[in-house]
């Protein structure tokens, strides 16, 4: 049977799983019971974890929409646009459940605290809309401090079968304590823009990209992903930026950083309307690259890394 409630407008419990078992009876009833009100129902989890659900569901699987969360997800700045509000956004007169695992063992360091910032946001983003997101969390496999965090970010948690309240829910506060200051390493050299050089500097860096090893089937979006970022710093951040390259295995990393400060939380994870003019710039980087990470203070700017795989 499922513990989740979805009688207030936004739900957002995490589910803290143990093994198979925990995770089958906390996601299939909710799938199931979904499905039998005739809401829209979605999963979001890693591959292992989907073919669990979609064999315990058997034919019912096809009314659900299920997806890869390392594939759709692997940049966590994605996922609020181009997953969960794409999927509630389509159905706006019913209340979608979506089961949205973005946190797995095999995250890393780096992938981290953009992951913890994207559940946080969640709440802020879907803030009095009728949908239910439910986000597992494997108890055995994550740290001790990945589930102290889920208890920040989620305003409930369900643990052994039982839903209650989280004391410690405070995702504004999550959110700070990740906008963490972002470094390049010793030797990366600064590469400074303007208005008058962004098309050689976007050319250059691209080329640059191109000699550390990125494919050339992602050189267009790396080469996207640059224009927007430093026309962003033309346009908001003073008129000027710098820009550094560097390899990291996997990663191609580029930085760009300005004067500008950044402080709408949603920027880049938001779905502008569609007669917006403008304001799809952070989106598209979110979409393109394989992971970003963004640090922005008053008296610092802002620095933007993105990570795309080599």
């Amino acid at each position: 049977m499922s513990t989740v409630s979805a009688t207030r407008p936004f739900d957002h419990p995490a589910l803290f799983y143990r093994d198979e078992q925990e995770y089958l009876a906390g996601t299939v009833p909710f799938v199931k019971e979904g499905l039998a009100a005739g809401d829209p129902v979605a999963v979001a989890v890693p591959a292992a974890n989907l073919a669990l659900i979609r064999a315990e569901l058997g034919e019912q699987a096809q009314n659900v929409r299920l997806l890869d969360m390392t594939r759709a997800g692997r940049n966590p700045g994605r996922i609020i646009p181009r997953v969960l509000r794409a999927f509630a956004d389509s159905h706006p007169r019913r209340r979608p459940r979506i089961i949205g695992e973005p946190i797995w063992a095999g995250r890393t360091e780096a992938e981290y605290p953009a992951c913890v910032q994207h559940e946080a946001l969640i709440n802020l983003a879907f803030q009095d809309r009728e949908v239910t997101i439910l986000c597992p969390y494997d108890a055995t496999g994550l740290e001790e401090t990945v589930l102290a965090d889920a208890y920040a970010t989620h305003p409930t948690v369900i643990r052994s079968g039982t839903q209650a309240d989280s004391a410690a829910y405070a995702p504004e506060a999550l959110v700070a304590r990740y906008n963490q200051p972002l470094s390049a390493p010793l030797g990366a050299v600064a590469m400074a823009y303007t208005a008058a050089t962004l098309a050689a500097v976007r050319q250059h860096a691209t080329r640059w990209a191109a000699d550390l090893g990125l494919p050339e089937s992602r050189l267009d979006d790396f080469e996207l992903a640059v224009a927007e970022l430093t026309t962003n710093s033309v346009v908001h951040g003073g008129g000027k930026g710098s820009l550094r390259i560097w390899s990291q295995d996997p990663y191609v990393i580029c930085e760009v950083h300005d004067a500008g400060l950044l402080d709408d939380p949603l920027a880049g994870r938001r779905l502008p309307a569609r007669e917006q003019r403008g304001g799809r710039g952070l989106l598209l980087v979110n979409v393109v690259a394989d992971l970003v990470r963004v640090h922005s203070a008053p008296a610092l700017g802002t620095t933007t890394h993105i990570y795309f795989c080599r």
